[in-house]
């Protein structure tokens, strides 16, 4: 068994210039295994709290005042390393030591008991034999909580490559259709700066029903059949629009606000009308039933739930017992430690809720997530589409292309 011989914490920076948390752990004193802490802009109130007190320092002064309680341990368990942290932590979001620590140092030691045993870490972290690649969604386009002022309300644009015999060809579908979408807007738009969100997708001026067009437009434009090539998705985040006083929708960029009713009439418009295949948070985080009712309408579109969730095992039960949702966003530092994710993927497993791995807007170069993605048996991963730190997942799946031990990319 690796055994964890040293942890190192510090403070450093994601991709907005927050301050986050990065960990090293050192098994057998020679293999290390690095971690930093992610974090998003689009916030469930249910996931676990980045910092103790919002602040990373004193994140950092937790860990390094509990480092010696995890030395000794077996690294390649990460139920081990979840029972330590909750002797030290055992409040419902880590809001004593943090949920950067967590993740941080879960991910770490997993990372580090890999190399120590000279294998992948979705071999060490997977219950089976049999491996496929998620489907790559691509973030066009993009406004809400992750683009500046006249960008749509709506967060995510996605285009997603389900045509794609293999992880490169998925990757230039995303590509191609992000480079021709900059065309499209300019013809729209002579002013447009070029300017992008926190995840690399093009942020323009237009509503969303203008953005759903331009990105259909560019799609055919490069030649790609809607619904054989490429599919389109969005996320809607919604609960960033929902006002709980007025009980209503506002969608304050394009100066409308939306009843519960008039707000399911509109995604299910949308869905139809643009022939989606995923659908993310497209009513608010309590809104349950609001949530089955679009399960039950749209069987094969992925009602995906995030917000609603945030990778909780007990809000995954919860959603299950209304029949909320029928695809559930894993994102690791939403649960907090990597084995409070991988009990939540196997829950969702279980009840037949497919999983979309998905990184956070705030971003380190990791590519951990990757190999969490192909473990959990995950039918999509969220990267964005382009910069370093989100490249960095999307090229950590091609060499895992290499090595021969993945079959082909996921059915969607």
């Amino acid at each position: 068994m690796p055994s964890i011989t040293s942890i190192r914490g510090r403070i450093c920076y994601n991709s907005r210039g927050q301050k986050s948390i990065e960990v090293d752990v050192v098994t057998d004193q020679k293999y290390l295994g690095r971690a930093c802490a992610p974090s998003g802009a689009s916030v469930g109130k249910h996931e676990a709290v980045s910092f103790p007190g919002n602040k990373a320092e004193e994140a950092l002064n937790m860990l390094n005042s509990n480092a010696s309680r995890f030395v000794g341990l077996d690294a390649s368990d990460p139920k081990t390393v979840y029972d330590t942290l909750r002797s030290i932590d055992d409040t419902a979001s880590y809001s004593k030591i943090g949920g950067s620590v967590a993740y941080a140092l879960s991910i770490a030691a997993a990372d580090s008991a890999a190399r120590a045993l000279n294998m992948p870490m979705f071999k060490l972290l997977g219950k089976t034999d049999s491996y496929k690649f998620p489907v790559p969604l691509g973030n066009v386009l993009g406004g809400g909580a992750h683009a500046g002022p006249s960008t749509p309300d709506i967060q995510e644009f996605l285009v997603v490559p389900v045509g794609a015999k293999s992880v490169q060809e998925a990757l230039e579908m995303n590509f191609e259709v992000h480079k021709e979408l900059r065309n499209v807007i300019e013809r729209k738009d002579r002013d447009f700066t070029y300017g992008r969100g926190d995840e690399g997708a093009w942020a323009p001026k237009m509503n969303n029903i203008q953005a759903l067009d331009a990105v259909e437009k560019a799609c055919v434009n490069c030649g790609f059949k809607l619904g054989r090539d490429v599919t389109m998705g969005v996320d809607f985040a919604t609960s960033s629009l929902w006002d709980l006083n007025a009980k209503a929708y506002v969608y304050a960029r394009t100066g409308r606000k939306l009843t519960p009713a008039r707000q399911l009439e509109y995604v299910i418009n949308i869905i139809k009308d643009y022939k989606l295949i995923y659908a993310e948070d497209p009513v608010h985080e309590e809104a349950f039933d609001d949530m089955a009712e679009l399960t039950k309408k749209f069987k094969s579109v992925y009602i995906t739930a995030d917000d609603m969730l945030v990778t909780n095992t007990g809000r995954l039960m919860e959603a299950v017992k209304h029949n909320a949702c029928n695809a559930a966003i894993l994102k690791v530092n939403q649960a907090g430690s990597l084995y409070d994710a991988l009990d939540f993927a196997d829950k969702a497993t279980q009840n037949n809720i497919r999983l979309i791995t998905s990184h956070r807007s705030g971003e380190s170069t990791d590519a951990h997530i990757a190999h969490i993605a192909i473990a959990t048996g995950s039918k999509m991963i969220k990267t964005g589409v382009l910069g370093g730190e989100r490249v960095a997942k999307l090229n950590e799946l091609l060499r895992l292309s290499e090595t021969g031990l993945i079959d082909g990319m996921a059915e969607v």
